[in-house]
């Protein structure tokens, strides 16, 4: 599927597009027609990722090092895009960590403050510097993509960090589709269930379930994932899908648990 208009291909920016599930984003939105910025806090990897996507699929791939959860650094992101490019078409903030299994109480104000920072804060700094230029540009608007996680919806045990920061996505991505009506920015987030990722190897021997149990939980290719990401912007701005869960069939989240 293209996305490039005009003859011109639009430009996209995925934060944590370096690696996992942003990876394949990336890789499918420049495969769409898309100029794709990448983000991340490791410049060596978004370096070699960048150079790999742009062989695997013959699309501009540019990264830019940045912190989202820092202000001045979503600020520098921005501003890269701005002079490369002088538009943004798509957001789609990715970026996101999560915390160690342990029980509530052994969370530390360290780390709720660093998944807060990467998940919330970061997605929020971006979606205000995108709206900042989405709302400048000619032709106005563009479209921002959350990823929310199946967390937005149902938590697994000793992950209340994570699923605090994912219930508040699904109030920012209302928010921003709101907000961005006036502005012909549409927002839209995806809920992920289970996309093979380092984050998801572990659940080949085995997760902790809501009952106490253990039990291993099936995975799906990324390139799910990224295939949706494409649909939700191959959209024209007078449509938009505000909420889409993609998941293993067979992982256990629907029903009781």
């Amino acid at each position: 599927m293209s996305i490039a208009a005009s003859g011109e291909a639009k430009i996209a920016l995925v934060t944590g597009g370096g690696t996992g599930i942003g990876r394949a984003m990336s890789r499918a939105l420049g495969a769409a027609g898309y100029k794709v910025v990448i983000s991340g806090r490791r410049a060596d990897v978004l370096e070699k990722a960048a150079a790999e996507l742009a062989g695997e699929t013959g699309a501009e791939f540019l990264a830019v090092p940045a912190d989202v959860g820092n202000p001045a650094s979503v600020r520098a992101l921005f501003d890269t895009i701005s002079e490369r490019y002088g538009r943004l078409d798509l957001l789609v903030n990715n970026a996101g960590v999560g915390v160690p299994a342990v029980p509530l109480e052994e969370v530390s104000f360290e780390q709720w403050n660093a998944i807060v920072a990467a998940n919330l804060t970061g997605a929020f700094l971006c979606t205000q510097q995108a709206f900042r230029l989405m709302k400048n540009q000619s032709p106005r608007g563009g479209r921002i993509i959350n990823n929310g996680s199946i967390s937005a919806t149902t938590p697994r045990p000793n992950s209340a960090p994570y699923t605090a920061t994912k219930h508040a996505i699904t109030g920012l991505t209302k928010s921003t589709a709101l907000d961005g009506r006036e502005f012909d920015i549409a927002c839209g987030q995806i809920d992920i269930g289970n996309a093979a990722s380092d984050m998801t190897k572990k659940m080949a021997s085995g997760v902790l379930q809501a009952n106490g149990s253990i039990a291993t939980e099936p995975t799906i290719d990324a390139a799910h994932i990224a295939d949706a990401v494409v649909y939700m912007a191959s959209l024209p701005l007078s449509a938009n899908v505000l909420t889409m869960t993609v998941m293993a069939t067979q992982m256990p989240f629907v029903g009781r648990g």
